[in-house]
């Protein structure tokens, strides 16, 4: 069985929009793209290299994916710091919900077809690498809201952003989730990882009498 394992950044009011700087997507006129590089660290870094460490093939939103693509495969210097991820990227599979298969240039890029939450519970049939996710917040709210997510790898960063996309959005299928392990880097960023636990738990303490003719005018 394959996992799906999303991976990313979030402030503390859970905006994960354009990480990587001013111009990667300042839809819905977002003004602080770039917001990560002030607390990147030792620790966080590496993090995202224990990230990539184990076999994974990419899982991407179309959004996401044309800035891989137009990022990447031009990081051809093997001096440069992001050079190992590049090459990782470049090589493995990537899989990207798209209307638009004929157009994914990038190599080992492959279209969900019309259907991606059916092709996804497919592939998880089957034995393989984790499907990683990046970014793609749009399709993240696909994968939640069809309940598609077997573990979550989450950077929150101590920043507040007020607006922008968000992690979680209104149609995420509720559910319980175990935290596997957990840091805080020397900037303050909470580096954790969760696994799924079921379905949500729920309980009450004794309510007065006060509470209970409160609760009788709720509407």
């Amino acid at each position: 069985m394959r996992k799906v394992i999303v991976g990313a950044f979030v402030s503390l009011d859970g905006v994960m929009q354009a990480p990587g700087g001013p111009e990667e997507d300042p839809t819905g006129g977002f003004q602080h793209g770039g917001w990560v590089f002030g607390y990147f660290d030792e620790v966080v870094g590496a993090a995202i290299d224990e990230m990539f460490a184990t076999p994974y093939e990419l899982l991407l939103g179309r959004k996401t994916y044309d800035i891989f693509a137009g990022y990447w495969p031009y990081i051809t210097d093997p001096n440069e710091p992001a050079f190992a991820i590049a090459e990782q990227f470049n090589r493995i599979t990537k899989y990207v919900a798209t209307h638009r298969p004929e157009s994914l240039a990038w190599n080992n890029s492959r279209g969900l077809g019309p259907d991606p939450v059916a092709t996804l519970r497919q592939l998880k049939t089957q034995d393989g690498p984790a499907l990683l996710t990046q970014g793609s917040c749009d399709f993240l709210q696909t994968l939640f809201a069809n309940d598609l997510v077997d573990e979550l790898r989450i950077y929150t960063f101590p920043i507040v952003l007020g607006n922008g996309k968000r992690l979680f959005g209104r149609g995420a299928t509720a559910a319980g989730l175990r935290l596997e392990r957990s840091k805080v880097s020397p900037n303050g960023v909470v580096i954790a990882s969760y696994v799924r636990a079921g379905v949500v738990k729920t309980g009450s303490a004794s309510p007065s009498l006060e509470e209970i003719e409160r609760r009788k005018n709720l509407k």
